[in-house]
């Protein structure tokens, strides 16, 4: 069964900053990981990130409408392809194809209008049976 861990972030750090050190770890540890945003211009904020996010290095992958057949792939609205490992979700909402993943990590930005969201995927889980892990990012 999928497992479904909750990042919560405490802090001003933008989502996506946090999201691609959430990537490396993943994909250091020799994860295949879908990344799935909301829209075409969060998947390029994404793709930027990843080439730029660390001064000393970037991170191989992949964006919609190319071959995935990296390990890291971005994407938003369409089918992750081959990959069914690792999903990190930044759609906001729970994507209809998560249940063959893996992993799900959903990211939970300070934004209270994201949060709510993030309680309704929540629930929307737990109400299904899926096992939940919750992580607090950057508090006290």
């Amino acid at each position: 069964m999928t497992r479904i861990d909750f990042y919560q972030i405490d802090t001003a750090e933008p989502t996506f900053l946090f999201t691609c050190r959430l990537i490396e770890k993943a994909w250091r540890q020799g994860h295949r990981i879908y990344i799935h945003v909301r829209s075409e211009s969060d998947q390029t904020e994404v793709d930027n990130l990843l080439w730029s996010f660390r001064p000393d290095r970037f991170i191989p992958h992949d964006l919609a409408g190319q071959t995935p057949d990296g390990p890291v792939h971005v994407g938003w609205g369409g089918d992750p392809g081959s990959h069914n490992d690792v999903l990190i979700n930044l759609s906001g909402q729970v994507p209809e194809f998560f249940a063959r993943f893996t992993r799900v990590a959903e990211v939970v930005p300070l934004d209270d209008g994201q949060r709510e969201q993030a309680r309704t995927n929540y629930r929307f889980y737990r109400d299904r049976g899926y096992p939940l892990k919750y992580h607090s990012i950057g508090s006290s």
